[in-house]
């Protein structure tokens, strides 16, 4: 019999990317999705139940209609800044949201919950690498938000059974080496694909010199000046949630468990720069911008408990190979081999 998986946020970067790598192990699979921030065609022809996690009854319909041996839930609003000037929006969606999706999943016997988090949930680090035991004290609401649906995974494992794994991620980035999906956002905030639009607009003959790419902070206290990141290829965060699901259904989790998701190295912005022009050939340029508020200069943590317990290694650490999956990906997208 195969695997049953529900991906809520299915229809966005990493959800879809989850769905790929389940229906490619055989898995069962279906999204549910209210398609604000992702893509219809990112579900291809996957079973979609479009709806809000902010409606109740949107959640109950979708679960009570038949059961999932697995939840996987990705369906966060994700932006920092955004999260300080509109931190209403990220309560209602992030917190009062997932309090709806467990409420919905104890009404309808569904136990065993896969949980994209996020290493915001510690705040300025204050060891290097960061580690799961590291004090959780987030800087900004989007943090808080993920802190407090873990707090209440916790309470609910304790209180009612409820299997769950907190997966903390660093910096996801790439497409699937496939070339079936890769990085959308409106807007895009994350560093490699806005470097490799910057790309695509001199691949398309633009000038150089017009690149309106900025670099925010050239002062940080790290070799080349820059902030330094653990970026993670997206097929390995996918990786890492099927082992953890795995994990549950091999009976072998007990109440909440939580875990890093990083390469355990970092590279700076002007790393990462020099890799786009590594892999596009192009020469993208940039302006140096102050620092932004609240950014850490070295952000990289340490995936050891996930090695030991998930069995988890990635496999796609590089961060020129990480690049080159991502413009691979853009290339087809935006010559209309993939529809928007």
């Amino acid at each position: 019999m195969n695997r049953s998986a529900l991906v809520i946020g299915g229809a966005g970067y990493i959800g879809s990317h989850m769905c790929l790598m389940l229906r490619d192990a055989g898995w069962d699979v279906a999204v549910f999705d209210n398609l604000s921030r992702g893509w219809r065609d990112a579900v291809g022809d996957l079973e979609l139940h479009e709806g809000d996690l902010r409606r109740p009854d949107d959640l109950l319909g979708c679960l009570s209609a038949r059961q999932y041996q697995v939840i996987m839930h990705f369906a966060a609003l994700s932006y920092v800044g955004e999260s300080v000037v509109e931190p209403a929006l990220y309560y209602d969606n992030n917190v009062i949201g997932s309090l709806n999706l467990l409420e919905a999943m104890r009404r309808t016997g569904h136990s065993r919950l896969v949980f994209s988090s996020t290493c915001a949930t510690y705040g300025d680090p204050v060891e290097r690498p960061i580690t799961e035991s590291h004090p959780q004290h987030p800087v900004n609401p989007y943090g808080r938000t993920k802190l407090a649906v873990e707090q209440a995974l916790a309470d609910y494992g304790a209180a009612y059974g409820m299997q769950s794994v907190s997966l903390r991620y660093f910096n996801a980035a790439g497409g699937d080496p496939a070339g079936r999906a890769g990085e959308r956002h409106e807007p895009e905030t994350h560093l490699i694909p806005l470097v490799l639009q910057e790309a695509l607009r001199l691949h398309r003959g633009g000038e150089p010199g017009e690149s309106k790419l900025r670099v925010f902070g050239s002062d940080f206290p790290t070799d080349d000046g820059t902030c330094v990141r653990d970026y993670i290829h997206v097929q390995d965060l996918c990786a890492a949630h099927t082992l953890a699901a795995t994990r549950m259904l091999d009976g072998r989790v007990t109440g909440a468990e939580a875990y890093n998701l990083g390469n355990g190295q970092g590279y700076s912005v002007l790393e990462v720069v020099a890799a786009c022009r590594r892999v596009t050939g192009l020469d993208i340029r940039y302006q140096m911008a102050p620092r932004r508020a609240g950014d850490p200069a070295w952000l990289v943590g340490s995936a050891a408990r996930a090695h030991s317990e998930l069995g988890w290694r990635p496999q796609i650490t590089q961060i020129d190979r990480i690049v080159s999956s991502a413009w691979d990906w853009m290339l087809k997208f935006n010559q209309g081999t993939a529809k928007a």
